[in-house]
């Protein structure tokens, strides 16, 4: 070990985005805080990956900025396009739909019940927030002013991309980290859990802290006592049927993911640059995989061609640090990709995980973290699906089925309005799934109580008035600001064009 309790060798194990993020993070934390620390990463160019399309929350624009990298050559190198939030179709009942902005308006009107007034007035909560305009509008975040690219707000937005293109290009802008192009074919254990990996060239690669970042195939943990925690229970979607969709020459890129609820599931997608990534994420207790193609070519009105067919097994790994082992990514948990939590996930998890190596109890406050994180994002995932369709067996079934901690927070809700105070706050202060991203759901699904939000509006005449005005205030300022943003396309285009010139 070396200063401050950090591990001289770390090891990780897989590339991709996950992967090179690990490395990237544990690299920049342990130059300032162990000099002397390496890390290696081990990924084999012949291990392919789907690539079909991943969205990412805001934090990972926050993370570009910590490492320096600039924002317009990943997006001109990745093909990547903006992320304002995600459009939800046909959630609720057949030919509805509804959007949920990532962004806060709270953020710049604290203390202001914005969403309570929205409700009780009658208005779509989702009318406050500068995302929402962005998206009717199919913006991009800038608008030119003067010659002068100016932000259209002070939020920070997310990406779409293939995960592929962003787990090079990272690798691409890595520094001080040793790279081995190769296969593990063997795993060396003992002491506190991995002593070495063998790799398919002969070479034998010792570590001090291992990060299983190799996705489903779960190199290291599955040499391990991991334990994995199902939540097949709670979410019954177990297939995904992933695809692409051409992106017409000319056509507008929704600055939005799709989340299009189908008979027996549901299909995202992910427009980039050159295409969109699609897939269908269903049950087959329901239907068979062919049944589900079919499904999906009647909705588009066209045939596909499935790329894969993924086996889910929602749930996460007990604890994700065992031994010297820590597992990331789809090494640690898989949900369905409904609220891009897997990105967001890890993140935080790197950050939680630079903060308390080697304190007293890191490990376990760690492991006791990652597991509450999952455990949100399975129940925010879980909201979703409070339904008034009927239509299929698996509407039927799944609508019947709400867990526990579903329905006790709906009977809380319909007592008083969500709020801050309703969420735990996270460790670090780190963003988490709590009322910013709750309220819309609850909002597009049909779940607030405009009687319950005219009440604790009318409890305090002054705050009604005050987010009255803020509230129409900020409408108007939005609406405009979207007004004079690039369209998301030629904005987009407009960064190759000056980097040609």
């Amino acid at each position: 070990m070396t200063a401050a309790g950090w591990p001289r060798r770390i090891v990780v194990v897989g590339g991709g985005t996950a992967g090179w993020l690990a490395a990237m993070m544990l690299s920049d934390v342990a130059a300032k805080t162990s000099p002397g620390t390496s890390v290696t990463v081990i990924e084999s160019s012949r291990i392919g990956v789907i690539g079909v399309g991943e969205g990412s929350t805001a934090v990972f624009r926050q993370m570009l900025r910590r490492f320096g990298l600039d924002e317009e050559e990943f997006l001109r190198e990745t093909g990547a396009t903006i992320k304002f939030g995600i459009r939800h179709r046909d959630w609720r009942r057949l030919g509805h739909h509804y959007d949920g902005p990532i962004d806060d308006p709270h953020l710049v009107a604290p203390g202001v019940p914005l969403d309570a007034y929205a409700v009780a007035a009658g208005k779509p909560v989702q009318e406050a927030h500068l995302f929402q305009h962005l998206i009717w509008k199919k913006r991009g975040p800038f608008a030119e002013v003067n010659g002068k690219r100016v932000p259209a707000g002070p939020f920070h937005y997310a990406f779409h991309f293939d995960q592929a293109l962003v787990g090079a290009w990272l690798r691409k802008k890595a520094k001080g980290i040793r790279h081995v192009n190769d296969q593990v074919t063997g795993v060396e254990t003992g002491g506190e859990g991995v002593v070495a990996v063998h790799l398919e060239g002969g070479e034998r690669v010792e570590g001090d802290l291992f990060i299983d970042a190799s996705g489903f195939r779960r190199r290291l943990v599955s040499e391990l006592p991991f334990e994995w925690v199902s939540f097949a229970d709670m979410l019954p979607n177990n297939r995904a049927l992933p695809f692409w969709l051409d992106l017409k020459d000319g056509e507008e890129i929704d600055p939005v993911t799709g989340a299009w609820a189908q008979g027996h599931g549901w299909m995202w997608n992910i427009p980039t640059q050159g295409r969109y990534g699609c897939g269908y994420v269903y049950c087959d207790q329901y239907i068979t995989p062919e049944e589900a193609q079919a499904e999906i070519e009647r909705a588009l009105g066209h045939p596909i061609e499935p790329r894969s067919d993924i086996r889910i097994n929602p749930g996460r790994q007990r604890d994700v640090w065992v031994g010297n082992v820590v597992a990331l990514g789809l090494a640690s948990s898989f949900l369905e990709p409904l609220e891009a939590t897997s990105i967001h996930g890890t993140i935080g998890q790197l950050i939680c995980l630079t903060e308390w190596i080697g304190t007293p109890s890191g490990k376990e406050r760690y492991n006791a973290t990652a597991a509450r994180q999952v455990d949100d994002f399975r129940d925010f995932v879980r909201l979703h699906y409070v339904s008034e369709r009927r239509d299929t067996a698996y509407w039927r079934d799944v609508t019947a089925s709400h867990p526990p901690v579903v329905t006790e927070r709906l009977e809380k809700w319909s007592r008083k309005f969500p709020s801050r105070e309703d969420f735990e706050p996270f460790p670090l202060g780190l963003a988490h799934v709590q009322e910013q991203l709750y309220v819309p759901v609850l909002n597009g699904l049909g779940l607030l109580s405009q009687d319950l939000a005219r009440a604790e509006m009318a409890r305090d005449p002054k705050l009604r008035q005050r987010a009255r005005e803020t509230h129409a205030s900020l409408v108007a300022e939005y609406s405009r600001a979207a007004e004079k943003c690039l369209p998301h396309r030629a904005w987009l285009e407009s960064l190759h064009k000056e980097m040609a010139a």
